[in-house]
């Protein structure tokens, strides 16, 4: 029931992703019962007819009587709503009868029941919004892109750490690069935070920090001390990046277009900055699987995002996260 173009994006979303998922997979629709029955036979009578009887078997419909709006905020999905459609998702995975959840909705309101619901990883104080950014080497994980305005310098080493695993298991990087955003690449660059965050990450085990990296580092995906996997701030910083590397693509497509260069030329060329290839950032720190979606994502994005979720399932993604932040308390209480 979440997002701009609810709920018909979220179903066609579901049904893409359901002839890219195995027979083992299924989905669950949670919203209004008639309002979301309505669109998926609707769907089903038409652009996906062919799909039909693959989806009556593996995709079912959970009622939920409340919507959490784009306006509501968050703490209105802990008290003010619990039938609605956000926590009742999250209520299926907490009890065991789901794996993930998925949702286009409200953000804030996201973040704050799934730390309620799914409670978070023992060492956090918060969760953290990890984001793919596309470079001209490969994809970079982003954390926090905004689920933190202001972070202290033990929760940059966490968010470095939550990345990391992001970064190893969704991504497949072997000992995953960290850099820290900063306005310079000396230590002694950045403001207190950042200064005490990039000491404790100097000494931290189990992180291949490499340092400071600058915000022109980004878009190469490299620094000249090598390629970067994971790039560490906090929720301020990360998600004025994010706004900003969204308007990037229109911006060079309207410039060329000017200038004669078709715009399926240039789409084609830039399709790796389409943020609906990546489909949605997930939650982490939760205990579980959380993903969020940009409230103005098409069925592609969703579909994505499902395909995350199922990935960050299939790898045990929550119990890396956990084990690394284990082997952080326990040297903590060492020292």
């Amino acid at each position: 029931m979440g997002g701009d173009h609810a709920p018909a994006a979220p179903v066609a979303g579901a049904l893409l992703a359901l002839q890219e998922l195995d027979l083992s997979h299924s989905i669950q629709l949670v919203g209004r019962e008639d309002v979301v029955r309505a669109e998926l036979d609707r769907q089903l009578g038409g652009e996906f007819a062919a799909i039909r009887d693959i989806a009556s078997a593996r995709i079912s419909i959970v009622h939920a009587d409340d919507v959490i709006e784009m306006t509501d905020k968050p703490s209105v999905a802990i008290r003010g709503k619990p039938k609605s459609s956000m926590v009742i998702g999250l209520r299926l995975q907490a009890e065991g009868n789901s794996d993930a959840f998925v949702s286009a909705g409200n953000t804030g309101a996201q973040m704050a029941a799934s730390t309620f619901i799914l409670r978070l990883h023992d060492g956090l104080t918060r969760p953290a919004i990890s984001t793919l950014f596309p470079t001209a080497k490969h994809p970079i994980v982003v954390l926090d892109s905004g689920a933190n305005v202001d972070c202290g310098p033990q929760e940059l080493v966490s968010f470095a750490r939550l990345g990391s695993v992001y970064a190893a298991d969704i991504l497949g990087r072997s000992n995953p690069s960290v850099g820290l955003l900063s306005i310079g690449e000396e230590a002694e660059k950045g403001n207190a935070v950042v200064k005490e965050a990039h000491q404790l990450l100097r000494a931290a085990e189990g992180i291949n920090f490499q340092g400071n990296i600058e915000g022109r580092d980004l878009p190469l995906g490299a620094s000249d001390r090598g390629p970067i996997d994971v790039v560490v701030c906090d929720g301020f910083v990360g998600n004025v990046l994010l706004k900003f590397y969204e308007s990037v693509a229109p911006m060079i497509i309207g410039i060329l277009g000017k200038n004669g260069v078709t715009r399926e030329q240039i789409s084609g060329a830039l399709s790796h900055l389409d943020y609906a290839s990546v489909g949605g950032a997930p939650l982490l720190g939760v205990k579980g699987v959380s993903i969020i979606c940009h409230g103005k994502s098409s069925p592609k994005a969703l579909k994505n995002a499902v395909l995350v979720a199922m990935k960050a399932v299939e790898c045990n993604m929550s119990a890396h996260i956990g084990e690394s932040l284990s082997r952080t308390v326990k040297t903590e209480d060492v020292s």
